[in-house]
């Protein structure tokens, strides 16, 4: 806790004096003298204090409505106004009153450690927002969060869990998120050059006031013991955060890993983020990477919907292997998320430009889904179980996942190397399904290259604290592949890269076995170099694979 949380309190007939404490974790409520103006000032901790008269508050909520000029913001673009947003919104919380900003106006934000909390209803509007990342107090304060004002608690009495359990045996007082965790047990190390030691083995998912498991979000992991399990209960009724044209003075920090993360973080389950812009400017030969703009994470039932983003300048640094790595740097991101939903969102520059890293970064998140998406990439890095990729454009980086579940890709272009790579630096996995139907893939976006559908690496010799799984069935029906442009000796599209160029034979090893894909089905499959679609470059690893080409 940080001094950005504004912990408040109502008086009817006194004047009211909200303050934003440093550690809040108790209500603190001054009444001032009737002498006292509605403003806001700051005390010498830096704590925000939010002075409200009785005529005031009955102003505001006959309106319906507060404004970020009733506080005191200016507006004009100089000023810094975090400090006037942040206690309109303090005070909106405590009455529960939307809050709207002024279309012509263009707030300030500087780098003050104070974060906006946001608990109503919210029209940003034709405003605009400058963020300016030039100065920051804690670069790991977000701007605005969007919180709930419902508190988790810790469920004592779960001591294991099972894969696709339906049901879990408590007691509560409505639909809410369960976050469970065993640090005993690592998982999701990771190989290569940002290799690490793993991450607790984690789970999320929604239950009924019950404890019923909604199973479109299963349980995929057994746990053996648990060292933290809570629940948050869900905000059943939906909160709406629109419009907003938003732009970043991008940071000038040394290129590495400190992210930082200024940005509008959803804390919150049912929300609805819609006709929001954000831009990027000032990046420079150098910059430490973002953690998302939009960055989603620890609730359910979020969607972003006809939305504008940019992709950041991709700067790079040592990795832990102790070589040059690009570092990812990302406008949205979704950790520890159920049923994300990005509909109709597209991206200020070019998706194919590789000077610009990949859009979206996730980890342990489950039922993503891009509708009527252009935008650079999809990636799962943590894991996803279950993804749903329609009526989109996928750019440079394309699609990258591991996880579980249906990988479904369908009425979409994909202009990446591979139509879907999945991630060797956590195993190339995925136990489950992937269908891709009427698609066009065009390799490395029409530049010449040998094409394959399915990309990974898997030598087997790392423990990546699971069992690595192939696609289990992978369907394909319906595929244009644009291989016009090709290398000489091209031998047509390999529905597989070679996985292991070492596994040539019997004789090699896999200290850690990978499950390899049983079948593949296609259905009018058709390729523009007229060359036919082949198994792999590594006839040996895939031997065992059944392909069954139905033709048209």
């Amino acid at each position: 806790m940080t001094k950005y949380w504004l912990l408040i309190s109502f008086l009817l007939t006194c004047p009211l004096a909200i303050r934003a404490q440093n550690k809040g974790s108790a209500e603190s409520v001054t009444v001032t003298s009737e002498n006292t103006k509605t403003g806001v000032q700051t005390n010498d901790k830096g704590e925000l204090q939010v002075n409200v008269v009785p005529k005031d508050v009955r102003k505001y909520k006959a309106a319906g409505v507060v404004r970020y000029a009733d506080f005191g913001a200016r507006g004009d673009g100089k000023t810094d106004d975090v400090d006037a947003i942040a206690a309109t919104h303090a005070f909106a919380n405590v009455h529960r009153l939307p809050v709207k900003a002024s279309d012509d106006a263009t707030y300030y934000m500087g780098g003050k450690e104070r974060t906006v909390i946001i608990q109503t209803d919210t029209d940003f509007g034709k405003a605009a927002f400058i963020i300016d990342d030039s100065e920051v107090e804690n670069r790991n304060a977000s701007v605005f969060t969007v919180s709930s004002g419902l508190k988790p608690f810790k469920l004592e009495t779960i001591t294991s869990l099972k894969r696709n359990q339906e049901k879990i045996e408590t007691s509560l007082p409505g639909p809410c998120l369960i976050t469970v965790t065993n640090s005993n047990v690592k998982q999701y190390i990771r190989f290569g050059l940002n290799q690490n030691n793993g991450s607790s083995q984690t789970d999320i998912f929604v239950v009924d006031k019950n404890g019923k498991v909604d199973m479109n979000a299963p349980i995929i992991w057994d746990f053996d013991q648990i060292t933290d399990i809570t629940a948050l209960p869900i905000d059943e009724k939906p909160l709406k955060i629109t419009g907003g044209r938003f732009t970043t003075i991008a940071n000038k920090a040394e290129s590495k890993y400190t992210y930082y993360n200024r940005n509008i973080a959803v804390r919150r389950s049912n929300v609805l983020v819609e006709g929001l812009e954000h831009r990027i400017t000032g990046e420079e030969d150098h910059g430490a990477p973002y953690g998302g703009f939009i960055n989603i994470g620890d609730c359910s039932y979020v969607t972003v919907k006809n939305t504008v983003l940019t992709g950041h300048k991709t700067y790079s640094t040592i990795g832990a292997a102790g070589k040059p790595v690009s570092m990812g740097t990302y406008d949205l991101s979704a950790n520890r998320a159920l049923n994300v939903s990005f509909i109709n969102c597209s991206q200020t520059n070019d998706i194919n430009d590789n000077t610009y890293w990949g859009i979206l970064g996730s980890n342990f998140c489950k039922n993503l889904l891009y509708d009527r998406c252009t935008l650079s990439r999809f990636d799962a890095h943590q894991g996803v179980a279950n993804a749903t990729i329609r009526n989109s454009t996928l750019g440079h980086m394309g699609i990258n996942a591991i996880g579980s579940g249906l990988l479904l890709i369908e009425n979409s272009t994909i202009r990446g190397r591979s139509i879907v790579n999945l991630r060797p630096d956590y195993g190339s996995t995925w136990q489950g399904e992937v269908v891709i139907r009427n698609c066009v893939f065009v390799p490395a976006n029409g530049k010449p290259s040998n094409a394959s559908l399915i990309s990974g690496s898997y030598s087997g010799q790392h423990d990546f604290g699971y069992t690595c799984y192939m696609p289990e069935k992978i369907t394909i029906e319906n595929l244009r592949i644009d291989d016009a442009a090709h290398p000489e000796n091209y031998q047509g599209p390999a529905i597989f890269a070679n996985f292991n160029p070492e596994m040539t034979d019997g004789a090699y090893q896999e200290k850690y076995p990978y499950v390899k894909t049983q079948n593949v089905v296609l259905r009018n499959v058709t390729t523009a170099s007229g060359k036919a679609v082949r198994v792999s470059d590594n006839a040996f690893m895939f031997k065992d694979v059944n392909v069954n080409n139905e033709g048209k």
